[in-house]
């Protein structure tokens, strides 16, 4: 089975490879072709934005989180519907956890996927040719099927890059002219929310920037790869939990392959800790992460739901909070102003946004003998949030790092995204979390 699929990466970051991601989705999506989009390294965010363009879920591809078997199986299985995929790389094309391992480039050379590069080329011209050159000889396993310039100033000075593309031996596809109307909006975590501020308008405009000056014919055919479908790993457990996972504006940060294994283990029910007054019936709570700072103020008023999560947790019940769901469980929430938010009061710590500061990177940590993988990106601190150091954190080159684990009954509660994707790895960590692993000293907990 032969189909178009291509990643998009970039010699370095901010070279516009989400703006053109996004552009192509809408382009081909336009054609009326059906889109399976991708994202290399742990982003959720990212994806978020080509689910709402493809109108179907992006899936993670990570090889430091997960396995090789985990990415080929995830890569093969959800492209094999589609007519076209899409994968939108991470950093730099060559940039992973140490060297380039886990870089987008590990992806490509694994699944064979032909790379489309993005360039800059706002203030560049005749000398993209070594800068090419050197991307499609400095690894010969990689298939460089072509460039996409950005930031062009017309056909003229697209045409220097085109020569300079020839001479390199690499195909232009075309180019996405400069347009001060194409920025897309930052966070301190990333993008915009889908649909929150003028980012459909954006989209549709490098689509149409896409459509006029990039051949997505040529595109098309010179990303033409071999497809073979992978066999899922199988749960044998029959036996259903029921599973309640947050999902609203303050808590939308998941990996979809974290989702899957949470419905093929249990019969997952959503709610929204920000509109409703009390949990479903669950014998799990999944908080992920998000933005509660943002809805700090609904979600303090919201008193009934915060009872009902406090009663759920200490009645022994399993809960597994992530990020702005740990932030949720903690005493309070305070605003970059200096705002105080009562929160769930679980644990005694209080998160604030004053004097923000970036912490971000993988995270490892050793759980009652299992390894656990994920990511850490946050700009809060947490204050009187010291616990007894039960669990190493380590960095993805084995530094060890101060990230704090709060364990109170079977509450899971961290700063770390978790990517638990593998059906075998999630069953093996709910297991622990809904049987109660062993928990010392007071670690956090709001007594």
């Amino acid at each position: 089975m032969k189909k178009p699929t291509f990643l998009i990466a970039a010699p370095k970051s901010n070279s516009g490879k989400t703006l053109v991601t996004l552009g192509l989705i809408r382009a081909l999506a336009d054609l009326g072709l059906c889109v399976q989009p991708f994202k290399c390294g742990p982003d959720y965010i990212d994806p978020m934005h080509h689910a709402e363009i493809a109108g179907r879920p992006s899936y993670n591809l990570d090889l430091w989180m997960s396995s090789e078997s985990h990415v080929m199986e995830v890569f093969n299985n959800q492209v094999k519907d589609a007519d076209v995929g899409v994968v939108e790389g991470v950093m730099g094309l060559f940039d992973g956890a140490l060297k380039d391992e886990g870089s987008s480039a590990s992806v490509a050379r694994l699944l064979d996927i032909p790379v489309v590069l993005v360039v800059d080329a706002s203030s560049v011209a005749y000398s993209v040719a070594p800068l090419l050159y050197g991307f499609k000889n400095f690894d010969k396993t990689i298939r460089l099927a072509g460039v996409i310039f950005n930031k062009v100033a017309g056909a003229s000075h697209y045409q220097f890059l085109e020569e300079a593309a020839s001479a390199s031996g690499v195909k232009a596809l075309g180019y996405i002219p400069r347009d001060k109307d194409l920025a897309i909006d930052d966070r301190h975590l990333g993008l915009h929310m889908p649909g929150e501020s003028e980012g459909s308008r954006i989209v549709k405009k490098a689509a149409k920037h896409i459509r006029e000056h990039v051949d997505l014919s040529t595109l098309l055919e010179e990303s033409q790869m071999d497809f073979s479908e992978v066999t899922p790993e199988l749960t044998t457990d029959s036996k259903k939990i029921s599973i309640a996972i947050a999902s609203d504006k303050a808590f939308n940060f998941n990996y979809k392959a974290n989702l899957d294994c949470l419905q093929e283990i249990g019969n997952v029910h959503y709610f929204s800790p920000l509109k409703d007054e009390q949990l479903p019936e669950a014998d799990l709570l999944w908080l992920p992460g998000g933005y509660p700072e943002l809805f700090a103020g609904e979600l303090s008023r919201n008193e009934l739901m915060m009872r009902s999560i406090r009663e759920f947790a200490h009645s022994g019940k399993a809960v597994v909070a992530e990020c702005g769901g740990m932030m949720y469980l903690g005493k309070s929430i305070i605003s970059k102003e200096g705002e105080v938010h009562e929160m769930a009061g679980i644990f005694d710590f209080s998160t604030s946004f004053e004097d923000m500061k970036l912490h971000l990177g993988y995270r490892q940590v050793l759980f009652d003998g299992m390894e656990l993988k994920g990511h850490e990106f946050h700009y809060s601190k947490l204050l009187n949030g010291h616990t007894t150091p039960e669990y190493e954190v380590k960095t993805a080159r084995g530094k060890t790092i101060e990230m704090p684990v709060f364990r109170f009954n079977k509450v899971w509660a961290s700063y770390m995204h978790l990517y638990l994707g593998e059906p075998g790895r999630m069953k093996s960590f709910l297991e622990q979390i809904l049987e109660g692993s062993k928990v010392r000293g007071n670690n956090g907990r709001k007594v």
